[in-house]
């Protein structure tokens, strides 16, 4: 799996909207990583941290497509407002059992991610939400 996925942070929809050609980077702060499917996980980071059932999130429509939503190429997606809410208030502890918790359950759909880099990815992200909700913007997932 080769995916770019980048959490970058907008003042609404349609400014997140104009990043589909090209990413985020030179418009907006921006964590990029990849390798890991980020429409999945969001959902389960919204489960694993507010609770809930993946089922009801998909029927929920999360992640919610900003931009692109044919399957041939970019798409812009939006973390809900409840996630961003659990996401900052996580604390650095909570990013980390959230991390170990995700892990495992890819490691159960025969995925491997390494426990390091998902601490990275989800202390890296909670600090940009806290950020980004502190100024009042939202934070969105650009994937390549």
């Amino acid at each position: 799996m080769s995916i770019l996925v980048e959490f970058f942070v907008a003042p609404d929809d349609a400014s997140a909207a104009l990043v589909l050609p090209t990413g985020p980077r030179r418009a907006f702060e921006s964590l990029s990583f990849g390798n890991f499917d980020p429409e999945e996980a969001v959902i389960e980071w919204e489960c694993l941290l507010a609770g809930g059932s993946f089922e009801e999130l998909v029927e929920a429509g999360e992640p919610r497509a900003v931009a692109g939503l044919d399957d041939d190429g970019c798409v812009v997606l939006a973390l809900s407002p409840r996630l961003s809410a659990a996401l900052a208030g996580a604390g650095p502890s909570g990013s980390r059992a959230v991390a170990a918790a995700w892990v495992a359950r890819r490691a159960e759909d025969g995925e491997f991610i390494d426990v390091g880099v998902a601490e990275a990815i989800l202390g890296d992200l909670s600090a940009l939400v806290g950020d980004a909700r502190h100024r009042g913007q939202g934070v969105y997932c650009w994937v390549a």
